[in-house]
């Protein structure tokens, strides 16, 4: 294939930029359907991956285009205030009229993407109406629901990690491959307020997150869409409700990746996902009949133990299909939690277990729901475990594990976290599924309402989708505590919570108990080797390269520091990014725990060196968070510009 760039005009004058991906022998194929990408990652800076992604399909008849974001990477225009903004999507569907209208078009689009891009062809898919030419979607690694799903406020609890100093630093930097630094260009993108100061001012669900939320209507989506999610990534939620919620087709995979593309992922397996997404966009973009739509709907990966740690490079498991979801057979089961910390089908005595807060409990759950993790031993020290007697036989489990709690706090605010892991019979402990909830959330997200101290409430909450596969000897270990830092941030009281358990109406785990297989099972081409084009490369990678957890026990305060690095070269000179972030809370004082960041992009061009270095620091106390930020931009070690943000803001319920 081949590269040409394009600037398809908006109704403003705007123009934004396209790498149009075409195939060489386009002239004897005809009108060909375009997949588009479209993102704010600066094309110019992610050709290497770009070409790999789009090069299987291309090569197979279709015609690519990845598309900047107005105002990011090449485009022209006013960055936007926010993700998903509505600009975005009015000139996604300008952008998406215009590759119909092509002398090379057949007049059909499809939309895909990993996180943004999954997450806006979603959002383009459910406009009111869809743009006419968009026939299909893909959507990997993304979520219908903004506010308990998106990285901001995971579970409806505050959130901050790598990607809010990425972002600003992305948003910052000047087109490639000139890099000016004229004063229009840095007081439109240099000057640009920061987006973690906008969510930090919507700690609640509302209008501001249910705009770009699919979920509850389901209904908006009206064209066929291909959903992927893996277990190791914190966005699969959504797509067995999908599968469940939308009237029109959907086809679903869920493997055992985290926010990678499935042919390049580490842990493995890796598999070919594009083969099985070109036969979905040759029935939905070309009109042929691929026989796609009878066979059953959803993949699933049925993953089995493993050692716990980030040394595993393939998830043991298999692959197997089930009808749609739930799928027939799906069946509860429930596991009452016992006055003697044993996980059973009988409810037993009643009884009250209580828990003092640790604030820096839960490192080892990592920074979201997703990845490989660590034994959790030292994260269960600090919850109330239950367990179950060792399997006598393999128990599957496949779907929302859920958790039904009666707790208590004795202060107005505090969060509640359960894991399941698998605990093998030399006692080494691999997570199986978490998830929490914020207390002030356990009747309404958009309307939240401070805990009673001392009364006991419901509180109920799904954990994260999974599958696992229980065999003899194992048993299923279940920890419910109050808090995991540094994923979320910590709850500002100390305080004990106490849990009522067995009885007739103690707290339980209700399990999700597969269906036997049925011997029906998808089969996928192995990767295609992963394609560079020439003048490009890169190595390194920061998300992350180190982890790090350091405990003061005198002062029983808990720092994390978490590092990642990369490079790349490109035609036009060497790009080196460097990322830190350090947490930290004492268990003492828990209302005054801080992050800083760090974010710092040198750009070595021929003629010249810059660097962008932007400066994050965030800070709480009872009643409010504290946020600061500054950015600087040197060019050849001169410092040329600089400018800084400071607010307080008030918590809210968080």
């Amino acid at each position: 294939m081949h590269v040409e760039e394009s600037f398809i005009p908006m109704p403003d004058g705007i123009r934004l930029a396209a790498d149009l991906f075409f195939p060489e022998d386009l002239g004897s194929l005809g009108p060909v359907p375009a997949i588009l990408e479209y993102l704010p990652y600066r094309k110019d800076d992610g050709r290497e991956r770009t070409w790999d992604l789009f090069s299987y399909a291309v090569e197979r008849g279709y015609l690519g285009a990845r598309v900047d974001i107005r105002g990011t990477g090449r485009s022209e225009g006013h960055p936007p205030d926010r993700e998903y903004s509505d600009q975005e999507q009015t000139d996604g569907e300008v952008v998406i009229d215009w590759l119909a209208h092509q002398p090379w078009s057949n007049g059909n689009v499809g939309m895909w993407g990993i996180s943004w891009g999954g997450f806006n062809s979603i959002q383009m898919a459910m406009r009111e109406p869809a743009p006419p030419a968009l026939k299909a979607i893909c959507a990997l690694m993304a979520t219908d629901d903004l506010f308990h799903d998106d990285i901001h406020y995971i579970d409806g609890m505050m959130h901050i990690d790598e990607y809010v100093v990425m972002i600003d630093l992305l948003n910052a930097m000047t087109p490639a491959p000139d890099f000016p630094v004229d004063e229009e260009i840095l007081a439109a993108r240099f000057d640009n307020p920061p987006w973690l100061l906008t969510w930090l001012k919507q700690q609640r669900n509302g209008p501001f997150w249910h705009r770009g939320s699919l979920r509850p209507r389901y209904d908006r989506i009206k064209i066929p869409s291909y959903l992927i999610g893996g277990y190791y990534d914190g966005y699969r939620d959504s797509v067995p409700r999908m599968l469940e919620q939308m009237s029109a087709p959907v086809r679903a995979m869920m493997g055992p990746w985290n926010h990678v593309f499935p042919h390049d992922a580490l842990p493995g397996p890796e598999i070919e996902w594009r083969a099985d997404v070109l036969r979905w966009w040759d029935r939905w973009l070309k009109g042929k009949e691929t026989g796609i739509e009878d066979e059953p709907s959803f993949a699933v990966y049925m993953r089995r133990p493993y050692p716990p740690g980030g040394g595993v490079r393939t998830i043991p498991g298999e692959w197997r299909f089930v009808d749609g979801w739930p799928p027939p057979g799906l069946r509860s089961q429930i596991l009452h939690l016992g006055s003697d910390h044993r996980l059973s089908g009988k409810a037993g005595p009643e009884d009250v277990h209580r828990l003092a807060y640790v604030p820096s409990a839960g490192a080892n759950a990592s920074m979201w729901w997703g990845e490989l993790t660590p034994d959790q031993r030292p994260a269960d020290a600090f919850g109330l475990v239950y367990e179950t007697e060792p399997f006598d036989d393999e128990v599957e489990i496949l779907g929302f594990p859920r958790l039904e709690l009666k707790a208590s706090a004795d202060v107005p605010l505090a969060h509640w976290f359960g894991r399941i892991s698998d605990v093998a019979p030399d006692g080494t402990t691999v997570l199986v599924a978490g998830g929490g909830i914020n207390g002030a959330h356990r009747d309404s997200m958009d309307d939240p309402k401070p805990l009673e101290p001392g009364r006991v409430h419901d509180i109920s909450f799904e954990l994260h989708f999974t599958s696992w596969v229980f065999t003899p000897g194992h048993r299923l270990r279940l920890a419910v505590s109050n808090a995991t830092f540094p994923m979320i941030w910590p709850t500002p009281s100390p305080m004990t919570t106490s849990l009522v358990v067995g009885g007739a109406g103690g707290s339980r785990l209700i399990l999700p108990v597969s269906p036997p297989a049925d011997g029906r099972a998808p089969t996928f081409e192995p990767p295609t080797p992963v394609v560079r084009p020439e003048g490009y490369g890169s190595e390194g990678d920061v998300l992350p390269d180190t982890w790090t957890v350091i405990r003061d026990e005198a002062e029983r305060s808990t720092r994390v520091e978490w590092e990642g690095r990369a490079s790349s070269d490109h035609p036009w000179g060497r790009k080196r990014t460097v990322e830190r972030l350090a947490y930290r809370v004492e268990d003492f004082d828990p209302a005054h725990a801080s992050v800083r960041g760090e974010a710092i992009m040198e750009v070595d061009l021929p003629d010249r060196l810059l660097r962008w270095h932007h400066l994050l620091d965030v800070r709480s106390d009872e009643e409010s968070f504290g946020y600061s930020c500054t950015r600087e931009l040197f060019e050849n070690e001169k410092l040329i510009r600089t400018k800084s943000w400071e607010e307080k803001i008030p918590r809210d319920h968080q």
